[in-house]
């Protein structure tokens, strides 16, 4: 019985992740949680269940020549260190995961809280952005891997950001860029970050769950793609702020209790 409800568990996030167009940690995690797995094994879990997840949207996106991999660079030179680091850290002071979990709490608490307000105030990110050329400045570059640097802590914290902010990030330093490219480098980064900080808290950590892995991918998989062609027809305008006052409510409730 858990294992169909781990499955069917993994068809709603994926679901809800083809209508609505948001990532699936920040919605697998605090489910994960609510079904009562430690905080360690939900976020190391769900990283590697991202990257999995996000890496059929790489290959979609480089096909239509939606990827611009000199930004992916940029971030990932500062985003895929500091995964590692992370990861070490918390095995190298703390002696065991309860020691860190106030940590991890606190941190998916801050990541749902900052994708909430993303999906709420994501149309007016651009505008404040002065226009730019891709080919940007020395500034915007060293912006980019200080962004970088931002996510690969606090996703392999909280297995949640490298969609909806890393989005708003692009949005703000590459204004020039078009939407479908904003997307397309985004996932680029996406999989490498969370499939360095899953692997992280896999080897050094041991917070990986191989068999809710299992379960929640054969659920979502063929879901993310049904609920794709669901969300064509259904208003995101309305979708959208339902689904970040949700992730608003859960992050206060993570970072504050």
């Amino acid at each position: 019985m858990e294992i169909l409800l781990y499955i069917f568990a993994g068809a709603g996030v994926g679901l809800a992740v083809g209508i609505t167009g948001v990532g699936g940690g920040s919605l697998m995690t605090p489910l994960l949680i609510l079904f009562g797995f430690p905080y360690n094994v939900a976020i190391g879990t769900d990283l590697l269940y991202a990257a999995v997840t996000k890496a059929g949207g790489v290959v979609s996106h480089q096909k239509k020549g939606n990827i611009r991999w000199s930004v992916v660079r940029r971030m990932a030179i500062g985003s895929l260190p500091a995964a590692i680091v992370t990861a070490l850290l918390l095995k190298t002071v703390f002696t065991n995961s309860g020691g860190y979990e106030q940590i991890l709490t606190t941190s998916l608490g801050i990541m749902l809280i900052l994708t909430s307000a993303v999906l709420l105030f994501k149309s007016r990110i651009k505008p404040l952005s002065a226009p730019k050329s891709v080919k940007s400045s020395l500034k915007t570059r060293a912006l980019t891997v200080l962004m970088g640097i931002f996510l690969g802590i606090f996703v392999t914290l909280s297995s949640v950001g490298a969609g909806a902010i890393g989005t708003a990030i692009l949005l703000v330093l590459y204004p020039t860029l078009k939407a479908q490219h904003i997307v397309g480098t985004d996932i680029a980064h996406a999989v490498p970050l969370t499939l360095i900080a899953g692997l992280g808290h896999l080897i050094f950590l041991g917070n990986v769950d191989f068999l809710l892995l299992g379960c929640l991918l054969i659920g979502s998989l063929p879901a993310v793609s049904l609920g794709t062609r669901i969300g064509a027809h259904l208003p995101s305008q309305v979708l959208q702020p339902i689904l970040a006052g949700i992730l608003m409510i859960l992050g206060v409730k993570f970072a504050i209790f």
